[in-house]
């Protein structure tokens, strides 16, 4: 469910959250509009036949879908989805959570926690390769930094929050500790709370979710 949109009113972004409901759709994936260059709706927006995205308007809806999932019963496991009891998503959870993975066939990535790689795209040539005993990929390996950055961007979306004990495993207790001192004027004003050995948005603090993880970003 897209919302957010230059023509989605308050009452119709509700509507279709309560059609939702009467359908008990097990489990939903919401995302804000955002507008692509070169798209059909960034040339009529910069054409003004379409007013552009108020963010005013995307953040009440994003209150709004908060409330729904409480009132409706969905957890709200990850910034862009909700999930009835048992009917969280196994295969994005893995990649929110930074489980490792394999990947074959194609264009397949697959992930080890400390280096990335992807297969080539082509078919052909990567059916030749097959057949040359040749696994065609390229690679890239993660710095301690980068492993770091990608758990809190991650983890942060995720009702679970920062694991502090994951940023000393990664990547030292000195890293944890400007972690926290990032997190502490985001904590004072309420968007992030510590619980539990845990950093966790709250519920003003989910919409903004990006610009936090990114002001928590090391470099």
């Amino acid at each position: 469910m897209i919302y957010g949109g230059p023509t989605l009113t308050n009452e119709h972004w509700q509507e279709n959250l309560q059609i939702a409901i009467e359908f008990l759709v097990p489990h939903l994936s919401c995302y804000a509009l955002t507008v692509e260059p070169k798209t059909v709706l960034a040339k009529k927006i910069n054409n003004k036949e379409l007013v552009d995205i108020d963010q005013e308007k995307q953040a009440t809806h994003f209150n709004q879908l908060q409330a729904f999932a409480s009132l409706a019963g969905y957890e709200h496991y990850e910034i862009s989805n909700l999930a009835l009891a048992g009917k969280k998503s196994k295969h994005n959870s893995n990649y929110w959570s930074g489980e490792h993975y394999l990947g074959l066939g194609p264009a397949a990535h697959s992930f080890n926690g400390k280096s990335r790689q992807w297969n080539i795209a082509n078919n052909s040539l990567y059916s030749t390769s097959i057949q040359q005993d040749i696994i065609p990929f390229e690679i890239e390996f993660l710095s301690v930094t980068q492993q770091l950055n990608e758990y809190i961007m991650t983890s942060l979306r995720t009702s679970d929050g920062i694991d502090l004990n994951n940023i000393v495993s990664i990547a030292g207790e000195s890293m944890l500790a400007m972690v926290l001192k990032d997190s502490e004027k985001y904590i004072e004003h309420g968007k992030m709370v510590l619980n539990s050995g845990h950093l966790l948005l709250t519920k003003q603090g989910k919409f903004y979710a990006d610009g936090i993880s990114a002001d928590l970003f090391q470099l």
